[in-house]
C-alpha cells in the first residue's frame, strides 16, 4: 500500500472515490464508539463525520509490515457549517480543531484496506498544529473555513486567520491597519449589513492567495447611506471582486480587495 498515496486521496475529501478505491467491500472500521462493516456504513458514517467539516491527515509517524500498518497521525477538523453535535467538541464555521490518533490498518490480498482500527486522545491534546492557510490542503480547506465564519458574521472566528498587524485595503474606505481595526470595521457593519462571499475560483501557497469571488450584502436594517449601495431592510446588492491576502506563519498579513465589476441589485 502506497499510504502517501491513500493520504492524498483522503485529503482531496472525496469519501465516496477513497472507499472505493482505498477499502476491500467487506471492510470493518473499529474505533471507541461505533463498529462499520462493509463500504456501505464506512460511506454512511464518512458522509455523517464529514458534513460541514474536512478531516485532514497529516502522518507522524508510518510503520509497516507485511500486511499491517500503524500510523501516529495527527487529524484536522477544519469547519464551515454549525456541528454542535461534533462527537470531539462542538465546531462552528472557522473552527479547526486537531485531534492525535493512533490507527491500525490490515490489508487484504490486492492492498486494500480489510480492518481499520483506531484510538484517540482528547482534542488538542499532544498534537503538533499546522500553519491555518497554506498551499497544503489543510490549508486550502481553512480559506474556506474563514470565508464561511466571515460569512456568518463572526468575527471573533474570522480574526483568527488575521495577524496582528494586517491590513486591509478596501476600494471604498481608508486603509486599515492592525487586526482589531478589521474586526471592529466589519464587526461594526454586519450589524446593519452582512456580507456574504461566494467563491468561484482561488490559488493558494504558503505565501499568499489570489480569490475571485462574489460579495453579496444583504441589509439587516435600513442601511440608505451604506457605501456600495443604498438598501432597504432585507434587500440585496452583489459585486464581483478580486481579492489578494498576503500570508505570514499561515495567517493572513495584507488583504488586498478590487472590484471586478458594477454593483447589481
Amino acid at each position: 500500500m502506497n499510504y502517501d498515496a491513500y493520504v492524498a486521496a483522503f485529503n482531496q475529501g472525496n469519501d465516496e472515490e477513497l472507499v472505493e478505491t482505498w477499502f476491500a467491500p467487506d471492510c470493518v472500521m473499529y474505533s471507541s464508539s461505533r463498529v462499520s462493516r462493509g463500504r456501505e456504513e464506512l460511506l454512511a458514517f464518512l458522509h455523517w463525520a464529514h458534513d460541514g467539516v474536512r478531516e485532514i491527515v497529516r502522518p507522524r509517524l508510518v510503520m509497516q509490515q507485511e500486511d499491517r500498518l500503524f500510523v501516529d497521525v495527527d487529524m484536522d477538523f477544519i469547519c464551515t457549517e454549525p456541528r454542535p453535535d461534533f462527537p470531539f467538541a462542538p465546531l462552528m464555521p472557522g473552527d479547526i480543531l486537531t485531534v492525535r490518533f493512533f490507527v491500525t490498518y490490515k490489508l487484504d490480498e490486492q492492498g486494500r484496506i480489510a480492518e481499520l482500527c483506531s484510538m484517540t486522545w482528547p482534542a488538542e491534546q499532544g498534537v503538533l498544529k499546522a500553519p491555518m492557510l497554506s498551499g497544503h490542503a489543510g490549508g486550502r480547506a481553512a480559506y474556506q473555513a474563514y470565508a464561511a465564519a466571515f460569512s456568518d458574521g463572526d468575527m471573533e472566528r474570522a480574526g483568527r486567520y488575521y495577524t496582528d498587524d494586517c491590513t486591509l485595503r478596501l476600494p471604498t474606505a481608508p486603509l486599515m491597519v492592525g487586526k482589531q481595526a478589521i474586526c471592529d470595521f466589519y464587526g461594526t457593519m454586519f450589524r446593519s449589513v452582512r456580507e456574504h462571499l461566494t467563491i468561484h475560483s482561488l490559488v493558494i501557497d504558503d505565501k499568499g492567495i489570489a480569490v475571485d469571488c462574489t460579495s453579496t450584502f444583504t441589509a439587516q436594517v435600513d442601511a440608505p447611506d451604506f457605501v456600495v449601495a443604498p438598501l432597504r431592510k432585507g434587500e440585496s446588492v452583489s459585486v464581483r471582486v478580486f481579492v489578494v491576502y498576503g500570508l505570514r506563519n499561515g495567517q493572513i498579513s495584507t488583504i488586498d480587495v478590487a472590484r471586478a465589476s458594477t454593483p447589481e441589485g
